[in-house]
């Protein structure tokens, strides 16, 4: 790592962690005038929803990309490096870019911070993409929002093109305690005239959701209905689908991830790239073929070693542990579990505890390097009221934790056996590291 990284990588962390931050979009449209407004020298496809953004982004991206388009995409939290956040031709910024663009945009985030308000960590990143995208230039940016959506600051972009995955309970401080409200939030990147692609959605959403397209004379797309999966099958290293898009039907689609909310996920982003190319000609079953064959997604019931198998997950809300659950007995089928669990304190833990004991013999808590992770002792206490104390451990640190699991695993079947890492983005970005996984 080069000092001059090291030194734009700590000013931009010295601007405060990511979940403390004044909602508006103020700061950041002062900031973006101030430069340019580089966020609308190209096509935008703007991301939110509760779960599965950034891997719905990654797929936008992957057939842009097949169609020889040049795309930034700008996800959260990362892994391991802030630079995973920003990338371009599907490459984070290296280590000169990032501090490049963090040199070029500097001397403006000083001006706003005394005649705005300061800068939030996650403003200024979010800049720093518009700026690395314009100058790229790219052709289109998919830009996934950190948090609701009417005051995100990825919502100085005008998408043309709207994309809203599973919108369920989580962040319930900032964006209100009912999915309705929630949803109020996010259908604020849905802006006049766009085309809002909405997966599938509970009653309360898909109601805020419609009525937002109606009052903004949006066109809508909705998973079920216009686009959707229309077969998925099991297949070595993912599934096989068969998607029906906005102006198609695409066969025999390999997707080299597991879950049906993945599938979902694709046929999201499927919807959208044929919305944005606009016309009424398909996509091409080679090009979405070549596309999905190629996604990756971290962390997201990622592989990273056999015998036992150890699996990393990021679910960190009871929607996402669902997902997890369901997709983990489908495309696993482990006869013994042992679960590695660090999770946020501000998270609905006893939910995620209670998806995961059906499927674990066992459970390890610990805790990640954040501040708001939860101590393990707590966890090991809310654990035990749910699975009894003889399928508790406790370990204070991750890596004893990853070892007492991996141990506790191979007392069973070899080939049936297996670890799951999960509870936060943290905790699997750590476990990467600590497994030799990071890429």
């Amino acid at each position: 790592m080069s000092v001059e990284y090291r030194v734009a990588e700590q000013a931009v962390m010295a601007r405060g962690v990511e979940w403390d931050f004044q909602p508006s979009l103020e700061r950041i449209s002062a900031l973006m005038e101030l430069i340019g407004d580089p966020q609308k020298t190209f096509q935008v496809i703007h991301v939110a929803g509760t779960n599965g953004k950034t891997s719905t982004a990654r797929m936008i991206e992957g057939l842009l990309r097949e169609r020889n388009l040049r795309v930034g995409r700008y996800t959260s939290p990362h892994l391991t490096s802030v630079r995973e956040r920003i990338s371009v031709d599907g490459e984070p910024l290296s280590e000169g870019r990032f501090t490049e663009v963090y040199r070029d945009v500097a001397p403006y985030l000083e001006m706003i911070d005394s005649k705005v308000g300061r800068l939030s960590f996650f403003e200024t990143l979010t800049a720093m993409a518009f700026a690395a995208f314009a100058d790229a230039p790219v052709d289109v940016a998919v830009i996934e929002t950190g948090m609701g959506g009417v005051w995100d600051a990825t919502n100085v972009a005008d998408g043309t093109i709207a994309v809203i995955t599973p919108i369920s309970l989580d962040h319930t401080d900032y964006l209100g305690p009912d999915v309705a409200t929630i949803s109020k939030e996010k259908a604020g990147i849905i802006k006049p005239g766009a085309t809002a692609v909405l997966a599938q959605q509970p009653l309360p959403a898909a109601e805020v959701l419609m009525r937002r397209v109606a009052d903004v004379g949006g066109v809508v797309a909705r998973e079920g209905l216009e686009f959707g999966v229309l077969h998925r099958e099991l297949a070595m290293g993912g599934q096989m689908l068969q998607l029906k898009g906005l102006k198609g039907v695409y066969e025999e689609v390999f997707l080299p991830l597991y879950g049906a909310h993945q599938a979902g996920n694709a046929a999201s982003a499927l919807a959208a790239v044929e919305a944005l190319t606009g016309g009424d000609d398909p996509l091409g079953n080679e090009v979405v073929r070549q596309a999905f064959a190629q996604v990756t997604s971290p962390g997201r019931l990622e592989v990273v070693r056999r015998g036992p198998t150890v699996v990393l997950d990021a679910a960190h809300n009871p929607g996402g542990m669902e997902a997890t659950v369901e997709a983990l007995t489908e495309a696993f089928g482990f006869t013994r579990l042992v679960v590695v669990v660090a999770a946020m304190g501000d998270k609905d833990v006893n939910s995620i505890l209670e998806l995961l004991e059906p499927i674990a013999e066992e459970v390890v808590v610990t805790r990640n390097s954040s501040p708001r992770s939860m101590r393990p002792d707590e966890l090991g206490l809310r654990a035990q009221s749910i699975f009894g104390p003889d399928r508790v451990h406790v370990a204070e640190r991750l890596d004893d934790a990853i070892d007492v699991a991996v141990t506790l695993a191979d007392q069973g079947d070899e080939l049936g056996s297996g670890v799951l890492i999960t509870g936060s983005v943290v905790t699997v970005g750590e476990a990467r590291i600590l497994l030799g996984a990071e890429r």
